[in-house]
C-alpha cells in the first residue's frame, strides 16, 4: 500500500490541517492521508459546512505530489469520484458519480470530494490536497440535519460498518483511479465518466452563482468542464451545481 495513514481523534478540518503543516515547512510525503474521527469544521464546495457527527463517517484528506496545470485539477476530483463509486458498487450499493464532485445513491448524496492546488516554496512542495467525506454510519434521524437529500452506507446496507476497514477497502480504488488519471488526466477517464453520468443530450439545469443555465448535455471538455448546448449555443461551465 503506497498511502501513509495518520489517524487523529479530533481536527477542525483535515484539508486545513494538511495545508497548515505543508505551509509551515513540513516534508509531507505524497499520498499521505490524514483522517479525523471527529472533524469539527469540515468544509465542502462554496465553503459549505460538512455535517458529520463524531465517530460516524469517514472524513479524510490526502496530499498527492504532482506538477500539473490548475485546470487539470477538477478532473482529479472526478477520478476520485469514480474510485468511491467503484468501492460502493463492490458492496452492491447502486451509486453514481455526479459532476463535479459528488457521489449519489438514488439521487441522494453519499459522498463529496474537494480538491485544491497547493504550492509551498518553503519545502518545494507542489500538488493537490483532496478532501473526501463519505457518510458511513449516519442514521436516518442524523441525515435529516443535512439540508439536501442524503444517505449513508448504514441506511443503504442496513448495518454498521467499520470506518477503518472502509478506508482500507477504499484505498485500492483510489490507487487505481490515480494511476488511470496520471496517464492523460480527464481523457483517461472520459469514456467511463460519460457512460456513468450521461446520456449525452439529456436536459440539464446548472446553477452557477446567481445564474441558472438550462440546456442539453453536449459532453465534457478537455479537462472535464461541462459543455451545455443552449439551442445551438455551446456553453462551457467550469464550476456549478446540478440540482
Amino acid at each position: 500500500m503506497s498511502f501513509y495513514i495518520k489517524w487523529h481523534d479530533r481536527l477542525d478540518s483535515t484539508n486545513h490541517y494538511l495545508k497548515k503543516i505543508i505551509y509551515e515547512g513540513d516534508r509531507v510525503r505524497s499520498k499521505t492521508i490524514v483522517v479525523a474521527h471527529n472533524q469539527t469544521k469540515g468544509v465542502g464546495r462554496l465553503d459549505r459546512s460538512w455535517i458529520s457527527p463524531a465517530y460516524t463517517n469517514l472524513c479524510f484528506s490526502f496530499f498527492y505530489a504532482v506538477d500539473v496545470p490548475i485546470p487539470a485539477i477538477p478532473s482529479f476530483t472526478m477520478a476520485m469520484s469514480l474510485a468511491i463509486n467503484d468501492y460502493l458498487r463492490s458492496f452492491r450499493i447502486n451509486s453514481q458519480p455526479k459532476w463535479p464532485n459528488d457521489v449519489l445513491v438514488n439521487n441522494k448524496k453519499i459522498a463529496g470530494i474537494l480538491s485544491e492546488h497547493i504550492e509551498s516554496s518553503e519545502n518545494s512542495i507542489r500538488g493537490i490536497i483532496t478532501g473526501i467525506g463519505i457518510n458511513i454510519n449516519m442514521t436516518k434521524d442524523q441525515i435529516k440535519e443535512i439540508d439536501k437529500p442524503a444517505t449513508s452506507i448504514l441506511i443503504e446496507k442496513g448495518k454498521i460498518s467499520s470506518i477503518k476497514e472502509t478506508l482500507e477497502a477504499l484505498i485500492p480504488h483510489l490507487e487505481y483511479w490515480i494511476n488511470e488519471w496520471e496517464k492523460n488526466h480527464f481523457e483517461s477517464i472520459r469514456t467511463i465518466w460519460e457512460t456513468l453520468t450521461g446520456p449525452i443530450g439529456k436536459e440539464l439545469e446548472v446553477h452557477d452563482g446567481k445564474d441558472k443555465i438550462k440546456g442539453k448535455l453536449y459532453g465534457y471538455g478537455k479537462h472535464g468542464e461541462l459543455l451545455i448546448d443552449q439551442e445551438g449555443i455551446l456553453r462551457t461551465i467550469w464550476s456549478g451545481e446540478i440540482p
